[in-house]
């Protein structure tokens, strides 16, 4: 039986904050149970870490990817290659957001190689940006 993961699971056991949380967090990801992850729990939980705990982008973007890894995590609705793409998109700057991300897999897994977007920083890794 698989089930899935919200937001607060995520960040306990990313920040290990606090203790007793954390380890209730871990006792349910570290199972070989399936988890499914949704793109929304992505963005909040990447959002939490950088405005809440103050943990720059890239930290959080290679705890998000190494926790991707883990072969019971599977994000639901999409292809956990492209997640992990999209999220190396987020590393480098502040130019391409999370959510932007997630959009961009979103389109890609999809098979869509367009995104209507006015936002000139939308990534346009193989994606084609239309504002028309």
């Amino acid at each position: 039986m698989s089930g899935f993961l919200d937001t607060s699971i995520v960040v306990r056991y990313l920040t290990g904050d606090p203790p007793q949380l954390a380890e209730q967090s871990a006792q349910i990801i570290d199972r070989e149970q399936a988890l499914k992850i949704t793109d929304v729990v992505l963005v909040e939980t990447a959002y939490v870490l950088t405005s809440v705990y103050g943990i720059s982008r890239e930290i959080v973007v290679d705890h998000l990817v190494t926790f991707l890894q883990k072969k019971n995590i599977i994000p639901f609705a999409l292809k956990k290659s492209l997640v992990v793409q999209a999220l190396l998109l987020c590393r480098p700057s502040g130019r391409v957001s999370f959510a932007d991300a997630m959009v961009w897999a979103a389109a890609r897994c999809a098979g869509s190689r367009i995104i209507f977007s006015l936002d000139e920083r939308f990534p346009s890794d193989s994606i084609e940006i239309r504002q028309s």
